[in-house]
C-alpha cells in the first residue's frame, strides 16, 4: 500500500479518488505515523461476511480444544469490550 502524507493527500485529493477509484489503496500518514486508509468502497459480500463468520467459529473451536477461555484473558473489572479496544487510541 502506498504511503501519502496528509497535506500531499488534502492537495491531491481528486487525483487519489480517481485511483482509488480503479483499486489502488493507500495510508495516509502524519508526521511518518500512519493515521487513515483510503481503500475503494467495498460493496456488501455475503459470502465473505459469511467466510469471516466461519473462520471465528473455527477459532473459537481451535481455542477452545486448547482450554483457553475468553475469562482468562480479561483482567480484573475487564469486559470484553475492553479486551476488543486494548492499546486504541480514543
Amino acid at each position: 500500500m502506498t504511503k501519502v502524507g496528509a497535506y500531499e493527500a488534502k492537495t491531491h485529493l481528486p487525483k487519489l479518488l480517481d485511483r482509488v477509484k480503479k483499486g489502488e489503496r493507500f495510508v495516509i500518514t502524519r508526521h511518518g505515523q500512519p493515521v487513515a486508509e483510503l481503500v475503494p468502497i467495498s460493496g456488501s459480500d455475503p459470502e465473505r461476511a459469511k467466510k469471516a463468520i466461519d473462520d471465528l467459529k473455527e477459532l473459537r473451536t481451535a481455542l477452545k480444544q486448547r482450554g483457553v477461555r475468553l475469562k482468562d484473558l480479561l483482567g480484573k473489572g475487564e469486559s470484553i469490550r475492553d479486551l476488543a479496544h486494548k492499546g486504541h487510541r480514543f
